[in-house]
């Protein structure tokens, strides 16, 4: 098939993932750009996609907002417990899984893929009326038990075979020349998990910093317990229509997921595609 005949073929697909592209990025490009212009061209009746001048007026405002650097705290205290106690737990699970024989380990990996398809919101009151009777609402651990228990299931389901897909042998070499199963395990296969951790720990880090749901629901009376998506829902309650002030918070708040983001992009890909290796 000649060149360009495989070029017309691929055309349409081309053309799929432009579209794909900017009805995906065009959004954001949006917020970062109001974020920037000065009031008059917010509310100007002409759309404008580029701002004439460039202004931090708005990014002032919401960085002066009462709660920003508490809210902001919680947000990260909340995340990274979430995602760490994920995979301390999810490590030891997935290890069990993938490495050692016992029974009910098909019918644990099928409850782990049960919870990981099943719908949390459908579960927001069982887990409001537990934690109102246990005394545990208007708490950060009550959120950070939530969202552990939202990243888990991904967590080991990718984990596993990720596990799964590194030989063996390795470890058994390591035991021969005198190391201990754990010993083996710390110093031989989970080096090699690296690419899995960073994807694990991408997922679980966006689902916990985005999540609102939960957070509005379990924290009710505390507000100093709030977390930054709470308090981006409110902000325009006390900004008016402060649409500039709205959009600078949004990009603060979108800010450090696409930090992370850009960091572990690299071992991403391959660790979900190495996860996804039947084990």
């Amino acid at each position: 098939m000649s060149t360009a005949r495989l070029r017309l073929r691929r055309a349409p697909l081309h053309a799929a993932a432009v579209v794909t592209i900017v009805l995906c990025l065009f959004p954001v490009y949006w917020m970062i750009t109001t974020a920037f212009k000065p009031n008059r061209d917010i509310q100007s009746a002409s759309p404008q996609f580029l701002p004439h001048t460039w202004t931090l007026e708005h990014f002032r405002t919401a960085v002066d907002a009462d709660g920003f650097a508490l809210f902001w705290r919680n947000s990260i205290l909340v995340t990274l417990s979430a995602v760490l106690l994920a995979l301390i737990v999810a490590l030891g699970a997935s290890f069990a899984v993938a490495r050692m024989r016992w029974r009910g380990r098909r019918q644990f990996m099928l409850l782990v893929f049960v919870a990981q398809m099943a719908p949390w919101e459908a579960l927001i009151i069982p887990v409001y009326i537990i934690s109102r009777d246990t005394g545990m609402l208007d708490r950060l651990p009550t959120l950070t038990l939530v969202y552990f228990m939202m990243t888990l299931p991904f967590t080991i389901v990718v984990l596993r075979g990720f596990i799964a897909a590194i030989p063996q042998e390795l470890e058994e070499a390591a035991q021969v020349d005198g190391c201990t199963r754990m010993r083996a395990f710390r110093h031989i296969t989970f080096p090699l998990l690296a690419p899995g951790l960073m994807a694990t720990s991408l997922f679980g880090y966006v689902t916990a910093w985005n999540e609102f749901a939960y957070a509005n629901f379990l924290i009710i009376k505390h507000q100093d317990s709030r977390t930054l998506p709470v308090w981006l829902s409110s902000f325009q309650n006390v900004f008016g229509t402060d649409w500039g002030a709205t959009m600078a918070a949004s990009t603060l708040f979108a800010l450090p997921a696409l930090v992370v983001f850009l960091l572990l992009q690299r071992h991403v890909t391959s660790g979900f595609a190495a996860g996804a290796v039947k084990g």
